[in-house]
């Protein structure tokens, strides 16, 4: 920590941003985590690390899930695979406009 927090002193928020998505952001838009972010956090407030990792995991995973997205992606690859496997097979066309055959526009 700095002797002089000149950021505070002048009234200059350059970096205090990027710690925690629930602070008020340069352009006022929320990230899109915030609501669980800000979940994991009241839960976890004040009740300290060993007793939050316990009783605030559901609320930490969501969040967690949400900045990495690891089990979005790992659904959406499933999803692919699937439909490869049903083109190879012939069960399964996928329309022109996914193929990249889509009629020209004027």
């Amino acid at each position: 920590m700095p002797f002089f927090d000149i950021q505070k002193r002048l009234g200059v928020d350059l970096d205090r941003w990027m710690t925690i998505q629930s602070a008020e952001q340069p352009h006022k838009l929320s990230s899109r985590c915030h609501a669980f972010e800000k979940e994991w956090i009241e839960c976890s407030h004040g009740i300290g690390i060993i007793r939050a990792k316990k009783e605030c995991k559901i609320e930490y995973d969501d969040f967690v899930e949400c900045l990495l997205r690891q089990k979005t992606m790992k659904r959406l690859s499933a999803i692919l695979r699937q439909r490869d496997k049903l083109i190879k097979e012939g069960k399964y066309t996928p329309p022109p406009h996914h193929m990249g055959k889509e009629d020209p526009r004027p």
